[in-house]
């Protein structure tokens, strides 16, 4: 009987492990360049030559682990225990008030917790130690291992750690920087391993015939008539196949598409408008005092161009009656005085309400269902739950018998829509709504809350018209993604990471 028909790639592969002269185990990525550089071809052939009894395939997962953002500082800045245990051994009397000027508050904290679990005892404000050649030796331990994860340009590690090159146990190490926030990454790689079978191990080589495979039908294929008398590649469709990387949406395009589709369901229409907009139309409208805090520089992004916004003079006339003493709508107002300079001041909105009171003021007769989903402006500073840019979610609805119930039906159907069944609302305070509500959704056994929402005072509808009610609710867009995604902090949504967006859910 003669030997079995080979691909040339089966035969490349068998003829370079058999050149080994061993059995095996064979790493497969030894044999990879003698084979072809097409990895699809490499694994075709293993896979080939298994199936006709020459070679056991055996596939295993390794774990191993690269350093991640703050395990990189803290290689190039020093580890913050380290630090902080460096500052103590040069105090005569090292004190916690001590500690709090030397270093930021952020960093002192955290840095007395791990200072602790290293055998530091902290009385009366004072820091001590029984053991400092034990801490000394942990702490060396640790750098040494972060050290180590940081050369070959911070190639994954698979435990090939050797307990002399920095000090502690791999597992013990890996244990301890995992439970710290993005100090390593977790890699995972497969490991092939072909070994030859009896047959291969007495396989002719000599006598193999080299056929030719079809792959892939073409056009010439078939007009030729070749087909007829080709072979064909047999489809193993068992065998892993790579993920295709398509184009997809981001992920908070894709929940801005999801929100605009479920308003849309509603019967609602879209407010699209300018970022640009007054501090009568942002905040006055809205019966927000012109001495609130929100106004002041450190949480507003006011523009030195264009110097004014030019406004009506009879909606500021009538925003200033009711500010002072509360118009005609029986309110007090603020008391104090109300500046015209001030109404005209541009800034970036803070909020998208000021576009959809603008809507209502120029349509204040007519029945409407509008929402925006875009973005607002503030003066906050950059932390896991906060941007200085973000977008807020808005619903509005203005008709006559509009009411609390009809709020918190269409607040129920809206969020069902979005995924939370469970819904929610208490009774809160917002400067432009009364009554007003906090929405609440049941996300993973607790009560979370997702937004506001209220119906408009007389104080911002009757200046401008308004006869019918004002049902509002909103949200920030956000925070809503962070839940859906698993996020817990806010700056994950704008990373350029790829490999973070390709594993994201469709939403």
């Amino acid at each position: 009987m003669g030997a079995p028909d080979l691909t040339n790639p089966e035969l490349l592969l068998l003829r370079s492990i058999l050149s080994e002269g061993t059995v095996g185990p064979h790493a497969v990525e030894d044999h990879e360049s003698d084979v072809s550089d097409d990895q699809a071809i490499v694994v075709s052939a293993y896979h080939g030559l298994e199936k006709q009894g020459l070679l056991h395939v055996d596939e295993t997962i390794e774990v191993g682990y690269e350093l991640d953002v703050e395990g990189v500082n803290a290689v190039e800045n020093g580890l913050l225990e380290h630090r902080l245990w460096s500052w103590m051994s040069a105090q005569d009397t090292p004190t916690m008030k001590g500690l709090q000027d030397a270093f930021e508050r952020s960093e002192a904290g955290p840095g007395v917790g791990l200072l602790k679990q290293l055998g530091v005892s902290l009385d009366n404000g004072t820091f001590s130690a029984t053991e400092p050649e034990e801490i000394d030796w942990a702490i060396a331990e640790r750098r040494g291992f972060l050290q180590w994860l940081h050369e070959e340009d911070r190639l994954p590690h698979y435990g090939d750690y050797q307990e002399g090159a920095g000090g502690g146990d791999w597992d013990e190490m890996v244990e301890h920087f995992s439970g710290r926030r993005n100090f390593v990454k977790r890699n995972e790689r497969k490991r092939i391993h072909l070994t030859l079978t009896k047959e291969g191990q007495n396989f002719p080589i000599d006598d193999v015939q080299i056929r030719e495979v079809v792959a892939n039908i073409t056009p010439e294929l078939l007009q030729s008539g070749e087909w007829k008398t080709a072979i064909f590649k047999p489809f193993d469709v068992s065998l892993d196949a790579a993920t295709p990387k398509t184009g997809r949406s981001h992920p908070m395009q894709a929940l801005i598409e999801r929100v605009r589709s479920i308003f849309l369901e509603m019967g609602f229409s879209e407010l699209v408008d300018d970022y640009v907009q007054s501090a009568g139309w942002n905040m006055d409208a809205l019966f927000i005092p012109q001495d609130h805090p929100a106004r002041e520089m450190q949480d507003t992004f006011y523009l030195n161009q264009p110097e004014s916004i030019d406004l009506d003079a009879d909606v500021m006339k009538a925003w200033k009656a009711i500010h002072e003493h509360g118009g005609d709508t029986g309110s007090t107002g603020w008391g104090g005085s109300y500046s015209t300079e001030v109404s005209q001041r541009p800034l970036l909105r803070t909020h998208t309400t000021v576009n959809t009171i603008q809507y209502l003021a120029d349509h204040p007769a007519e029945a409407c269902r509008v929402f925006s989903v875009d973005r607002v402006f503030r003066k906050e500073a950059i932390d896991r739950t906060h941007l200085p840019e973000f977008h807020q979610i808005e619903g509005i609805i203005m008709e006559e018998g509009a009411n609390l119930q009809m709020l918190v039906t269409t607040l129920k159907t809206f969020y069902a829509k979005m995924g939370y069944p469970e819904v929610r609302v208490r009774p809160a305070y917002f400067p432009y709504t009364e009554p007003s509500l906090e929405i609440e959704v049941k996300w993973r056994g607790k009560w979370l809350e997702l937004g506001g929402a209220g119906i408009f005072r007389p104080e911002v509808t009757e200046p401008l018209g308004i006869t019918s009610p004002v049902l509002a609710w909103g949200m920030g867009l956000e925070r809503l993604a962070m839940l859906v995604l698993g996020l817990d902090d806010i700056r994950q949504l704008y990373i350029s990471d790829l490999e973070w967006l390709r594993n994201q859910p469709i939403l």
